[in-house]
Order: C-alpha cells, then sequence, then structure tokens
C-alpha cells in the first residue's frame, strides 16, 4: 500500500480534458489542496462518486431537478452539472487520486448492462475502482460472479432507489459470492433522505446475520439512522461507513447527526471512509471536507477518513 505522504496526488489529465481551472474551480482546488497539505495528504480516495451512462446520468439529474419524492423534495441543484470528461478531470485536480463509479439499476434487466458500462468506463478510466451493481432477478449471482472475474472492485446496491430487500433470496448467493472474495459493497440503505419500504437497519441486518463477513460500506452514515447503523458496524467488524453529504450543512438542516454519537464514530476511525457523492451535490466538494474537520476528531482520524482506509481497504 502507497504511504498517504508518498502516493501521488492525481492521476494525469488526459490530452483535452478540462482542468478545475478551466472550469471555474480553481480557487476549490486550491482550498482542497490547502487541506491535504495540513494533514500531509498526497491526495483523497472518494469512495462516493457518481459515474453512468451518459443518458441514465441525466434523468438523474432531472429527477433531482424536478424534486421526485426519493429525494424529501428538496431543493438540490446539480453544482457539477457537467460532461464526463470534465468531471473526471476535475476529481483529479481536486487531488482524488482514486474513486468509484456508483450506478445503480431501478428495475429488473439493467444490472448486466451497466456493470457492461462500468468495465469499460474503469479500463478507460485508470484511477477509478472498477465498480458493479446488482439487483434481486433471476441470474443475478451469474452476472455478479462474471464482473468480479473481470476485475470488479466494488459494488453498489441502493436499496431506496430499487425498492427492494436487501435480505431478499434471490441474492443470497451473490452476498455469498461477495463476501468470500472480499468485496466491498457501497449500500444505500439508510431512510434518507426520504424512505423506502426496505430502508432503515432491519432488512440490511438480516443480510449480515447470513453473511457476517460481507464488506458493507453503508452509505451517508446510515442517513438518518445514524446511531443504529454505527451499532451494525460496532457489531460486525467489516462493516463501514461513509461520510456522503452527513455533517454537511445542507443535511444538518433536516437531518442533523446526533452528537452524543461522535465519540462512537471516533472510535469506529478505521471504518469510516470518504464519500461525496460528487457530482450530484447541491453545494462545492470542499464543504464536506470542511465539515469532517470541524467534528474535532483529530488529524489522525481526518487522514483515515480521506485516504489511509480505503487504501488499506483496496490495497492502493
Amino acid at each position: 500500500m502507497n504511504d498517504h505522504r508518498t502516493a501521488p496526488a492525481t492521476a494525469a489529465t488526459p490530452v483535452g480534458s478540462a482542468s478545475a481551472h478551466d472550469s471555474g474551480h480553481g480557487a476549490e482546488a486550491e482550498a482542497i489542496r490547502l487541506f491535504r497539505e495540513r494533514l500531509g495528504l498526497a491526495g483523497l480516495i472518494d469512495v462516493h462518486t457518481h459515474f453512468m451512462p451518459e443518458r441514465v446520468l441525466h434523468k438523474v439529474w432531472h429527477y433531482f431537478d424536478t424534486n421526485g419524492p426519493l429525494i424529501g423534495d428538496l431543493e438540490w441543484p446539480i453544482t457539477y452539472r457537467k460532461e464526463e470528461a470534465e468531471r473526471t478531470a476535475l476529481l483529479r485536480e481536486f487531488g482524488v487520486r482514486a474513486f468509484t463509479s456508483m450506478l445503480y439499476p431501478h428495475k429488473p434487466g439493467m444490472a448486466a448492462w451497466l456493470n457492461a458500462w462500468a468495465a469499460d468506463f474503469a479500463g478507460r478510466t485508470p484511477d477509478c475502482l472498477h465498480t458493479a451493481t446488482l439487483f434481486p432477478e433471476p441470474g443475478v449471482e451469474t452476472y455478479v460472479r462474471a464482473a468480479v472475474e473481470a476485475g470488479a472492485r466494488a459494488f453498489k446496491a441502493h436499496v431506496q432507489v430499487g425498492a427492494y430487500d436487501p435480505a431478499d433470496e434471490l441474492l443470497e448467493g451473490a452476498w455469498g459470492l461477495l463476501a468470500e472474495a472480499g468485496i466491498p459493497v457501497v449500500i444505500h440503505c439508510g431512510s434518507g433522505p426520504a424512505p423506502g419500504k426496505y430502508t432503515g437497519p432491519g432488512p440490511v441486518g438480516r443480510v449480515l446475520a447470513r453473511h457476517p463477513a460481507l464488506r458493507l460500506v453503508v452509505a451517508h452514515m446510515g442517513m438518518p439512522e445514524y446511531e443504529e447503523f454505527t451499532g451494525l458496524a460496532e457489531r460486525y467488524t467489516e462493516v463501514r461507513l461513509d461520510t456522503t453529504m452527513a455533517f454537511t450543512d445542507f443535511t444538518e438542516r433536516f437531518m442533523p447527526f446526533p452528537p452524543r454519537a461522535l465519540p462512537r464514530i471516533a472510535a469506529l476511525g478505521d471504518r469510516v471512509l470518504l464519500g461525496s457523492d460528487f457530482p450530484n451535490i447541491p453545494y462545492p466538494y470542499v464543504h464536506q471536507l470542511h465539515a469532517l474537520e470541524r467534528l474535532e476528531l483529530g488529524d489522525e482520524w481526518l487522514r483515515a477518513v480521506c485516504h489511509d482506509n480505503a487504501a488499506r481497504l483496496f490495497g492502493l
């Protein structure tokens, strides 16, 4: 594993790609550089960024634009509504040395197609951790195995959008395969920003009872069931939490993190990972970093969250 003080800060920006400075984000890139330098970090690792086929992403943006019910009827402007090449260039300019392509189906028959796109994206984007997805449907174990054999390093499961029970028997083989392979699964299973039929700690707790070695990364710190999902991480040593949108001014207005739980988060410092939801965030990327910094859990905790924990998990 590369030490965080010697790892390269960014991957080379492809010729013809826009930089943060070209896009009007130079001041933000500088603020992130100062954040990293203060911590002695050459780069960041972000386990929760969204890249998907452009027409699918545009539909996602339209959903946010029209205040769809799954975003809790919140006003949610997309800060980084840019073309794919510009978005990857921005992450590199921000010093993100590794990121994911979180993508997910909302109905049967989509996952295998999305996985094929994600494999191609990872092949042409070396700093992207090859990401795949799944859905409870016949054949899921087959295409999950194919993705693993093709080199997938992370999976995305979206219980809220997919409206499925993660403990569905159709997923049993896939969960077992992923647990055996040790591949992390970033899972949106909390009930924020709006609850779903199968969100909350109960369904995913049943999955973990059957597959205690499954490396689940609970997205958004389990928002708003922060304490319940923290409890799952305390019980299962392979469960992790990602910081996506947690602690930010935007989220604190409607789903605040309980201060009484911060000591528990500090104690789980080796299993909390930086996530951002880039590009689908209603504020600048740097705000997520500053929101973590103002928790005052210490520089060692911040270094681990922003780089070292993910570097160890993914063998970077």
